[in-house]
């Protein structure tokens, strides 16, 4: 590979410089921020949930347990996840989009979620001392960092021995007929959904080409081990459409 492929990486189907990418991803959920919730169960007809809740019970956290939520956003696995910790454990929100971020603060602060911390931060350098969690999570968020081999070997680092990492994002449907069903749906219906809820057609076509860059399940799978995850594996759901990736620190 040469040094300038290197410099370049994907934002949906166009080429842009690496360090171009993070700023171009803060003006897409600085755009639909406000109504991201709202498009989510939209999108998902609500099925969204389920596969977040089947993340949490993947997690193996116990009370008194330390958990972050990476491009955690509005808070979803953060208030389920306070609830499994408990008074006594402790769950850190991370996100490196401000009104993302502030959206999921107002949503912690309605739901008595006095365990959880804020804060922004890049999932590739992030500021953590080595093995302090007990699981790290993130959902539908890894396809948008820049590095993602960075990021899984940040993730690795700030686990503790036994933690396990959950990685839930959009991936790559199992039969022929729901991936030419779901191209359908993403490149018509979900843009003029956007457009008519968040007023914002052209993020919603990057969301549908992201997931469409990013690695197929044994890829991350691959990524994942070559990170130093152990005992990795993947579960699809709803086709494929979504795979919830696992895996353990194990020293």
């Amino acid at each position: 590979m040469t040094k300038e492929n290197k410099d370049e990486t994907h934002f949906g189907y166009k080429k842009v410089n690496s360090k171009e990418k993070p700023d171009l991803v803060k003006e897409v959920f600085d755009s639909v921020s406000n109504k991201y919730d709202l498009m989510n169960d939209l999108m998902s007809l609500g099925v969204h949930r389920l596969w977040k809740k089947a993340t949490i019970q993947m997690s193996n956290l116990k009370l008194g347990n330390s958990v972050l939520d990476v491009a955690g956003g509005t808070g979803d696995l953060a208030i389920l996840f306070s609830d499994l910790v408990g008074k006594s454990g402790s769950v850190f929100l991370s996100d490196i989009n401000e009104k993302m971020l502030k959206v999921g603060r107002d949503r912690l602060i309605d739901a008595g979620c006095n365990n959880v911390s804020n804060l922004v931060a890049d999932a590739e350098t992030l500021p953590f001392e080595d093995e302090k969690f007990h699981c790290i999570s993130i959902a539908f968020g890894i396809r948008n960092v820049t590095n993602k081999d960075q990021a899984l070997r940040e993730f690795y680092r700030c686990l503790k021995p036994g933690g396990r990492l959950l990685v839930l994002e959009f991936s790559n449907p199992e039969y022929n007929w729901l991936s030419e069903l779901y191209d359908l749906y993403s490149f018509n219906l979900l843009p003029k959904l956007g457009q008519w809820v968040a007023g914002d057609s052209k993020s919603y076509e990057y969301l549908a080409e992201s997931i469409r860059m990013h690695p197929k399940q044994d890829e991350f799978l691959k990524m994942m081990n070559e990170a130093g995850f152990k005992n990795s594996e993947y579960q699809n759901m709803t086709g494929g459409i979504v795979a919830l990736h696992f895996g353990e620190k194990v020293t």
